[in-house]
């Protein structure tokens, strides 16, 4: 028995193929606003590029565009069979490709749900990436005169202005490494020399940070060096006052601002992936009452619609069946060409 089988005038007929081709054309200004957010979170990601570790982050924007650009062709194809399907003569041309056409919207709509799901998983990827990029960024953060790294001190001071945060996972990631440069240092000096023969590395850390961690809503000066020293500042404790640095971690800081724009278009791709489901939907009603009207030279009688020519068990029944058959020609054509090889080798001896 066919899956959802439905009765169908010639009104109904009428009002399903207009219903589409407006639903259809709601899909493609979906897809272009697919493309445009794809767009969109390719060009915030190219811009902290330095600091992102890989280029598996890009996954999610390059899907976003691909599907924007497959839903205005395959939506707008589908429009035109809408339109032409009031028309017995226009759409016998279309018959033909409408089973095919509806595989391939369904494969489609299965890239559109794993899309939709990789937008909302996609925090523990750029956790991990930012951690890596922003670890590696800060270290490079002190060769201003080397050549491909000399960028990174304006992108790490300009980012955490930005994003009012202060180092990796907080401000003291920066007492961990050197970020000032040797260019800059005295080393006749005694305090440069006893804190690079202190540390094991012969690198020179401070309690310190980069002007750029500093909060300006502060009503203090800012303290950005000495940090942990009370006595080199006036009426001043770092364990009980309010610090005037920025306390969140530009991870943090970054994985907010993106995991909450993912998962807003995240959201909108899921709203794409219902009204591609109904469109599909309706597309196959509207193929099957065009196909099984009984008398094609009386337009105004009825016919039957359906999803599925048998029921769902029996559908998936007959795919395995098919599946398995198709398994078995294979191994027969394999088990055959070996055949045919073994032969030649023994007519060559």
């Amino acid at each position: 028995m066919a899956l959802m089988k439905t009765k169908f005038n010639l009104k109904r007929r009428v009002k399903l193929a207009q219903g589409l081709w407006l639903m259809n054309w709601c899909c493609v200004l979906a897809g272009i606003a697919l493309f445009s957010m794809g767009i969109f979170l390719k060009i915030e990601l190219r811009k902290r590029s330095e600091i992102m570790d890989n280029e598996e982050s890009h996954f999610v924007p390059n899907s976003l565009i691909l599907m924007g650009a497959l839903a205005c062709a395959l939506n707008a194809f589908a429009g035109k069979i809408c339109y032409d399907s009031l028309d017995p003569n226009k759409f016998a041309k279309w018959k033909p490709m409408l089973k095919p056409y509806l595989t391939v919207c369904l494969l489609f709509n299965v890239f559109i749900f794993f899309t939709g799901v990789v937008c909302f998983l996609a925090r523990g990827s750029l956790d991990s990436t930012l951690a890596h990029g922003l670890k590696n960024g800060m270290r490079y953060y002190k060769d201003t005169d080397t050549p491909g790294r000399c960028f990174m001190k304006k992108t790490i001071d300009l980012l955490q202005i930005e994003f009012k945060c202060c180092g990796n996972k907080g401000f003291r990631d920066w007492f961990e490494l050197q970020w000032v440069s040797n260019r800059y240092l005295d080393f006749s000096s005694k305090e440069v020399k006893d804190r690079i023969k202190s540390n094991v590395d012969g690198k020179y850390l401070i309690d310190g940070v980069p002007f750029s961690c500093c909060n300006p809503s502060s009503p203090r000066p800012c303290i950005q060096l000495q940090v942990t020293n009370n006595s080199a500042h006036y009426s001043y404790d770092h364990q009980t006052e309010e610090l005037n640095l920025w306390t969140r971690g530009c991870k943090e800081a970054l994985l907010t601002y993106y995991t909450s724009m993912m998962s807003s278009m995240g959201g909108m791709v899921m709203l794409v992936w219902i009204l591609e489901m109904v469109v599909m939907i309706g597309l196959r009603f509207l193929h099957t009452c065009l196909e099984s009207i009984a008398n094609p030279e009386d337009p105004e009688c009825e016919s039957e619609g359906w999803i599925l020519e048998k029921s769902l068990k029996d559908t998936i029944k007959s795919s395995w069946e098919l599946v398995k058959s198709m398994g078995k020609l294979n191994k027969v054509e394999t088990a055959g060409g070996e055949g045919d090889k073994e032969a030649g080798v023994a007519t060559v001896s």
